[in-house]
């Protein structure tokens, strides 16, 4: 904690006053007179000869940047001064070439992975005629989701992100062309495969997690509810196009998806060859033992309330959404439809989610994240009751899971906000990885809860009943001391939450 220090006035403007009790500096703004930032962490700022310009009556902190203009405080509870004199205002972030360049190598990776992941049971299932055979593929391509997130994250917090994600974008990219190479040959050997396609996963969430830690070190902090948004919206895009892609791509050669895969993480490679600025802050001392990380990262991950209160209620929910989509396959099979009109339906649900996605940083910007919260779990109880009804009518099942799929769009760029601004630079990778864990976790055990009681009754049954579990989500978050909580505390108002600034270890 700092103290207050006295500094001597000089005739030169510019100089910072010593941080204050809060752990904020504040700047001079008048010629030789300095604006000691009061003891109970508010600050007052000059603009004038004489004039202070105190916090206002509502509790909303406001600086004078000209002449009559008062400019209030954001909406993520820090003020933002005018563009100060000297200071340009950030360029929009299409301009921003590190972002872009960093946004569009991981959409190049996410669109590889997306095919492949496709690819690799369709190409088990063709080679052998085994469906078991196929499921092993599967879950060896999913199972490093879980396996690889907290060593993973340490990773991500310990060394180099841009050479992680460079270094699995090659790695990547040499399993791609191994994989092509032995089906050319025409030996599709089962052990082969499975290796291939856990290394792929492996790389894969190496690759997001230090991608999704890097955004806030070449984003300005204004502007991250937009990155979010761009980074949500090309997630959904590259799951909507990736699928067809993969499997049409097999279609017509068994070894296309993979040679296709070769040239777009290459490309991704090259991309971060060219971002420029450090992508996280220097660290300082030797680093601990990979447990003694992860156990700090879930001491950091415990005490932030409101974010606890979240997961929890990201992992419920996923639950009941997963179980939902196979009741809603079993539903459609006992009136006997076919299956392309089980995949209109969940596609018109990842289309709902890419549409939320690009709106989401506007949902963002004007709402609390409390209230996106709670209004989600609100909005997805209200979409979700009437599925049981609905079974019978395709277009309805259909419009429900689009505006589910809205929501969760939404909800995830709102999510992404949130974690970002709360975790310090040197525990974005594990806080990230904890997240990540929680959500896949929970989605693996929604099919098998939704499984049993499938056996025990019918599709209408089982959606009432994961409705009602939904509802009671929503009351009991409405309800919840974690949702009341403040959001996150503010990071980057301290010089050592910014990039290339040194950071001591987390306690």
């Amino acid at each position: 904690m700092g103290t207050v220090t006295e500094a001597p006035a000089e005739p030169a403007s510019g100089r910072l006053v010593p941080e204050s009790v809060s752990g904020r500096s504040v700047s001079e703004s008048g010629p030789g007179r300095l604006v000691p930032e009061l003891a109970s962490g508010r600050s007052v700022s000059e603009s004038g000869p004489g004039r202070l310009v105190p916090e206002s009556v509502s509790g909303r902190s406001v600086s004078e940047s000209g002449p009559g203009r008062l400019v209030p405080e954001s909406a993520s509870g820090r003020s933002v001064p005018e563009s100060a004199p000297g200071r340009p205002p950030h360029p929009p972030l299409r301009r921003n070439r590190d972002f872009t360049l960093l946004w569009g190598g991981a959409g190049l990776s996410l669109l590889a992975g997306r095919a492949t992941a496709v690819a690799y049971p369709l190409t088990v299932l063709w080679a052998t005629g085994s469906p078991g055979d196929a499921g092993l593929v599967g879950t060896a391509l999913l199972l490093p989701m879980l396996l690889m997130q907290l060593p993973g994250g340490v990773l991500v917090d310990r060394y180099d992100r841009r050479r992680i994600m460079i270094g699995a974008g090659l790695g990547q990219a040499l399993v791609a062309v191994a994989v092509t190479a032995l089906l050319l040959s025409g030996r599709a050997w089962l052990w082969a495969l499975l290796v291939a396609a856990f290394t792929e996963g492996a790389l894969g969430v190496l690759h997001q997690l230090a991608e999704r830690a890097a955004v806030p070190a070449v984003v300005p902090r204004e502007q991250l509810p937009a990155a979010l948004t761009g980074n949500e919206a090309r997630t959904r895009g590259a799951a909507i196009a990736g699928q067809p892609l993969g499997s049409g791509l097999v279609a017509l050669g068994a070894s296309l998806p993979y040679a296709a895969a070769v040239v777009s993480q290459l490309a991704s490679v090259i991309c971060l060859f060219g971002v420029r600025g450090k992508l996280q802050q220097q660290r300082t001392g030797p680093p601990a033992r990979l447990g003694t990380e992860i156990r700090e990262g879930l001491v950091w991950m415990w005490r932030q309330p409101f974010l606890r209160a979240v997961m929890t209620a990201v992992a419920v929910t996923n639950v009941l959404f997963q179980g939902l989509n196979l009741a809603v396959m079993v539903g459609i099979q006992e009136r006997h439809g076919t299956p392309f009109e089980v995949g209109l339906v969940l596609s018109l649900s990842g289309v709902g989610g890419l549409v939320g996605a690009i709106t989401g940083g506007w949902w963002s910007t004007r709402f609390p994240l409390r209230t996106l919260v709670l209004g989600g779990l609100l909005a997805w109880t209200a979409f979700m009751v009437p599925v049981a009804a609905a079974l019978n009518t395709p277009v309805l099942l259909g419009a429900l899971f689009a505006a589910s799929g809205y929501v969760g769009g939404v909800f995830n760029v709102a999510g992404g906000v949130l974690l970002v601004r709360a975790a310090p630079d040197q525990l974005r990778g594990r806080a990230n990885s904890l997240a990540n864990l929680v959500g896949s976790g929970a989605m693996a055990a929604g099919p098998v809860a939704a499984g049993f009681l499938l056996e025990s009754t019918d599709a209408l049954r089982t959606a009432l009943v994961l409705s009602a579990v939904m509802a009671l989500t929503a009351l009991v978050a409405l309800a919840s001391p974690g949702l009341r909580a403040a959001p996150f505390p503010e990071p980057g108002d301290t010089p050592a939450d910014r990039p290339g600034s040194t950071s001591r270890k987390c306690p």
